[in-house]
């Protein structure tokens, strides 16, 4: 017969938790649930870390630390990274916890400002918001302004140099003196010097001048934006003049989606299908002289039937071929603004949900916050770009420049 336990383990282990210090609570839950990380990226991998296996598929590749909040205080996670693919505890940790932080903060000024609608109340009741207080809404609006304004003005010179930049703008609505108006958003991201993108920067201005470009552009060099070869934008005027004023080492891509639509406009509608197939053809060339045989081409193909689109384009031609100064290994990254334009559909996947902001504050912390996340989100993502290939661009530039942007005069064209 089986002696009784003398010592109850279970009681005797919740008498010590129930009386251990916090510190002692607070190491036991962070060595836990980094052992419950470790074990999950190990099912993620196929094996057990550290041990080979016929059914492993990707490989370890140390940890990257993130900060939890609990009722124990604040411990270190270190979620396990993978040398291919991406591992990420969504059953532990919020992605863009920052970014939905700041939306609630801007429907809860859009309350305060009297300004809520039956889609504000709807928006409300899906974020699971009650109510909310001036003093909880004026906290929550503080630390979010902290992390934007860092995030905004952090140094950019040791993350350089950024070898490919894409600028673009986007349009909110505002409440300004009684009335809603029209406000843009000056975003401009870059290839750092590790492969990965990041968001440079962003600036909420009135218009889409050339001085608010300028003055864009000047922060970012002040910050320590250098090393750049190529920028990729639409045609505007103001855009194009800032990028020569402040990177006059830097060429200019003219996006070529961009191009098509103003190209488009200018060209008979019958004729457009021809001319379209054309263009596209140009970019489908295997190397910089067939890039440049089938321009030719296309230019021999208009000149006598449409004067004025062999016009265009020909004075296009530096402009659009600008990412034929580069290895092919980068050309569909750099010949279009589309990679941006992911990203600003992003930003109004969230900026949607509010239709028009309160105050020019509040585009700031949601649009800043957004971004801030995206960019932690590509840090910890694969890179962009791999070290050789921007290796190799720099070197190309070294060797065989690209055709610079200058200031002389634009056709005038629509961006």
């Amino acid at each position: 017969m089986t002696a009784p336990h003398i010592v109850d383990p279970h009681g005797l282990l919740c008498e010590a938790l129930s009386e251990a210090s916090p510190d002692l609570m607070r190491t036991m839950l962070q060595t836990i649930i980094n052992e419950l990380l470790s074990a999950d990226a190990d099912a993620v991998a196929g094996a057990e870390y550290g041990r080979p296996s016929a059914d492993r598929t990707a490989q370890r590749n140390g940890y990257r630390h993130r900060d939890l909040d609990t009722r124990v205080g604040t411990i270190d996670v270190a979620v396990p990274k993978l040398r291919t693919g991406t591992y990420f505890p969504e059953w532990l940790l919020e992605r863009r916890k920052r970014a939905e932080s700041a939306l609630i903060t801007v429907v809860a000024d859009c309350y305060l400002a009297s300004v809520s609608t039956r889609h504000m109340d709807k928006l409300v009741k899906t974020l699971g918001i009650n109510s909310l207080s001036k003093s909880q809404v004026s906290r929550m609006a503080t630390d979010l302004d902290e992390h934007v304004e860092q995030f905004r003005h952090r140094p950019l010179d040791a993350a350089g140099p950024f070898t490919f930049v894409a600028a673009d703008a986007l349009t909110m609505k505002v409440r300004e003196g009684g009335r809603v108006i029209n406000a843009v958003v000056l975003v401009a991201t870059g290839v750092n010097g590790d492969g990965h993108r990041e968001v440079l920067g962003m600036r909420v201005a009135t218009s889409e001048t050339g001085a608010a470009w300028c003055s864009f552009f000047a922060d970012l060099v002040a910050r320590g934006l250098g090393g750049v070869r190529l920028v990729t934008s639409d045609a505007h005027a103001g855009l194009v003049e800032a990028i020569a004023a402040h990177l006059p080492g830097a060429s200019w891509q003219r996006c070529r989606t961009h191009y098509a639509a103003n190209l488009m406009s200018i060209c008979p509608k019958s004729m457009w299908p021809a001319v379209k197939a054309m263009l596209h053809s140009v970019y489908d060339q295997p190397d910089a002289t067939a890039v440049n045989a089938q321009f030719d081409r296309l230019l021999d193909y208009v000149a006598e039937k449409l004067p004025a689109v062999a016009e265009h384009l020909d004075a296009a031609r530096a402009d659009v071929l600008a990412f034929t100064g580069f290895p092919k290994d980068v050309w569909v990254q750099i010949w279009s603004n589309n990679p941006a334009e992911r990203l600003n559909r992003e930003i109004r996947r969230r900026t949607d949900s509010v239709g028009i902001f309160p105050t020019r504050d509040s585009i700031i912390r949601l649009v800043g916050a957004v971004l801030a996340e995206q960019t932690d989100e590509w840090g910890e993502g694969r890179r962009y770009l791999g070290l050789d290939v921007l290796a190799r661009c720099r070197l190309t530039l070294t060797t065989q420049p690209a055709n610079e942007v200058t200031t002389e005069t634009l056709p005038a064209l629509t961006a």
